[in-house]
Order: C-alpha cells, then structure tokens, then sequence
C-alpha cells in the first residue's frame, strides 16, 4: 500500500511554463504607463510570491510608485485575457498526472496566481484529472503561508500526513514546511538546483517520471 495518496503540485514552473504569457502581461503594463521593459530572466525570478508582489518587483520603485496601483491593474487585466497565449505544460506532465489519477491519488493545484486564472488553467490542460485548484483569493494567506495547502486538502478529504508538495521555488520549499508536508522540488522549472538547496530543498525530480518513482519509493522522504 502507497504510504502518500494526495499529491499537491505548484501551477507556474511546475505543471506549466507561463513564463512568457507573465511577462508579457508584465511588460504590457509597463508600458501602458511608460515604464521600462522588463527581461525574460528578470520576471522569472520576480515571480513566486503571487502577482501583486511580482509586479511591485517590476514596477521602478515598487508599490511606493504613484501609479502602481494603476499598473497592476492594467496587468491583471491583460493577464486575464491572455492567460494561455503561449502558456503549455512541460513535456511528460500530463502522462505523469495520467498515471498518477489511475494509481487512486487525489490530485489539487496550488498557486499564488489569480483563482480565476488557476481555475481556467486547471480547466484547459487538466480537466478531469486535477480534483481541486485553488488561487489567490481574499480571505486565504498566499503561499508560504500553508492556508491554501490547507484549503485544498480540505476540499479533497485528504490529511496531511498523506500528502505530497511538489514544486519549483524556495516559497514552495517553505510552502510545504509551513504545511507539515513532504516535498518535492522539480529542476525544470524557474529555479535552479544549486539556489533551490542553499533554500532548503533536499528531495528533487529531473523529470516528471522521477515524482512517481520518489512516491512510489517511500524511502526516499
């Protein structure tokens, strides 16, 4: 009998590369109001901590600018129509949640991004197969407070100490410490593994098939 039958997973740099779709929307705001573009390389290390905080990272000045607010509304606005533009799972993720669904785990999404937008996303690439994704919304802490990790397990029925957090940054790390969960950090994504251990990482896939290795290998935990 498998000793974990939930697996929890980061949306952005995990499940799916929607990198270029936020720095668009980044750099459409930015310049909406006149402000300096910002690089691929720059928003991918802005991003982690939920959307306000990344565009406050992009914003010259950051959330004390007088047109921040303006801005960051101008962002989620694009952002919300243009979501998926390139937005596309990384290679061998969908087979892994695939076979994942099949073995019985109960499968949700976590994500500092917008509810709406992890709802849709959820939606297009996954629907059938992730049970529960839950966004940033009022009322429940952003990551790496662990209250969303929480409200998933919630809507799933599933307890903690059978569950699993996979994910790609140093907010994830801390994310599933807050959370009483084991993790999982993944090498594909924004983050790479030498900054991921100085964070304290220390259980890690190069692929999507070594997460059903790691959890069929309970050993490794």
């Amino acid at each position: 009998m498998d000793r974990f039958d939930t697996v929890i997973f980061d949306l952005d740099g995990t499940l799916l590369n929607t990198l270029e779709d936020l720095m668009d929307a980044v750099n459409y705001a930015l310049d909406r109001y006149g402000m300096p573009q910002r690089t691929r390389n720059e928003v991918r290390c802005f991003v982690g901590n939920g959307v306000r905080l990344l565009v406050e990272r992009s914003v010259p000045g950051g959330a004390d600018h007088p047109r921040f607010e303006q801005v960051f509304d101008a962002f989620r606005s694009y952002y919300g129509e243009h979501c998926n533009d390139k937005t596309a799972a990384y290679a061998g993720v969908l087979e892994l949640l695939h076979r994942l669904k099949e073995r019985g785990y109960a499968l949700a999404i976590v994500s500092n991004k917008l509810d709406s937008a992890v709802k849709e996303l959820n939606e297009i690439y996954f629907n059938g197969i992730v049970d529960v994704a839950v966004g940033e919304r009022d009322g429940v802490a952003r990551k790496p407070a662990p209250d969303m990790v929480e409200a998933a397990l919630r809507e799933l029925g599933r307890e903690k100490e059978s569950a699993v957090y996979v994910g790609d940054s140093e907010v994830d790390v801390l994310t599933a410490r807050n959370a009483g969960l084991f993790c999982i950090s993944v090498l594909w994504g924004f983050r790479d593994r030498k900054f991921l251990e100085e964070n304290g990482a220390s259980v890690f896939a190069a692929d999507p098939v070594d997460i059903e290795k790691l959890l069929l290998n309970n050993s490794k935990f």
